[in-house]
């Protein structure tokens, strides 16, 4: 999505997975979950063609991006993506040094790139789309140097906690070994975990990026049956966003919708490694379509 202009600094000049974005219809509506119980703080934001950006920040510097329809008839895909499929999660945006590089290598992987737009010399972008891209829209994104941030709106609350640290984005797909070869062999990523439960039921990969923000790559197990549900839970999609594991700076409040404990490897808690202490599980329909696994101060650090 279009960007403006970034402010003189010094920016990043390696890939990261820069943020993920979630989909709502109105900012506000997240605003309870991701300002008031998880701390996250105003990034950045404003008003674009069909669509309004609010970038929050969290206490390692990893970002949600939340996106709500403005004046959609002139640029109608997050109407689209909202009529269609409800509020949830969108897309992963990955900043690399170079977007030309990066649409020469993926082209020649056999992927075919949507709306490339390098016009702009403040902010280039390529789209994977997801039938693709494992299920997810990849955005990739070449940004002026400098990271671009902007006053917070009028009336943009103050969280009463401490932020969280939004800790990896949890990505079931179809098949893992194409997952890895997209986000390790073309966008830069290294392996930096794998997690086989005990009880085989499924296995994850993660993947990491120069910055705060990881990508958990979760697949079916090798048995020939689905215990864990997955391919039920996929249908005919070859991969959906599960959730977003923060790592919160006290023990949590009282999550309505929630489970305490240490939860059974069942769909809420795909790619929670075994043995890691309390969690709070927020399925996606007690959240606007996204999920959260919300991991204690006493757990140990995730990779």
């Amino acid at each position: 999505m279009a960007r403006p202009p970034a402010a003189p600094g010094t920016g990043a000049d390696r890939v990261v997975l820069d943020h993920v974005a979630v989909a709502v219809e109105r900012w506000s509506d997240a605003w309870p979950c991701f300002v008031h119980r998880l701390g996250g703080v105003w990034h950045s934001g404003g008003i674009n063609r069909g669509f309004s950006p609010a970038q929050l920040s969290f206490a390692n510097g990893a970002k949600v991006e939340v996106l709500q329809p403005w004046e959609p008839q002139d640029n109608p895909f997050l109407r689209r993506f909202l009529d269609r499929r409800g509020p949830g999660p969108h897309h992963l945006t990955v900043k690399v040094p170079d977007i030309v590089d990066a649409l020469d290598r993926v082209r020649a992987a056999g992927f075919a790139p949507v709306g490339v737009d390098l016009a702009d010399p403040h902010w280039k972008e390529a789209f994977l789309h997801p039938r693709q891209a494992t299920g997810v829209v990849v955005q990739l994104a070449q940004a002026a140097e400098g990271d671009w941030v902007s006053p917070a709106p009028e009336g943009f609350p103050v969280g009463p906690q401490p932020a969280a640290a939004l800790r990896h984005v949890t990505h079931v797909v179809r098949d893992l070994g194409l997952a890895v070869g997209l986000f390790q062999g073309l966008l830069g990523a290294a392996v930096t975990a794998r997690i086989d439960p005990p009880d085989g039921a499924w296995r994850a990969v993660e993947v990491t990026w120069a910055g705060p923000l990881a990508l958990r790559l979760v697949g079916p197990g090798p048995d020939d049956g689905d215990p864990a549900g997955l391919r039920e839970w996929l249908g005919d999609a070859p991969g959906r966003v599960h959730h977003l594991a923060f790592l919160l700076p006290e023990s949590p409040d009282p999550v309505p919708g929630a489970t305490p404990g240490t939860p059974p490897a069942e769909r809420v808690a795909l790619g929670v490694e075994p043995g890691v202490g309390p969690v709070v599980v927020v399925p996606p329909e007690k959240n606007l379509g996204t999920g959260l696994v919300l991991r204690g101060p006493q757990a140990p650090p995730l990779r």
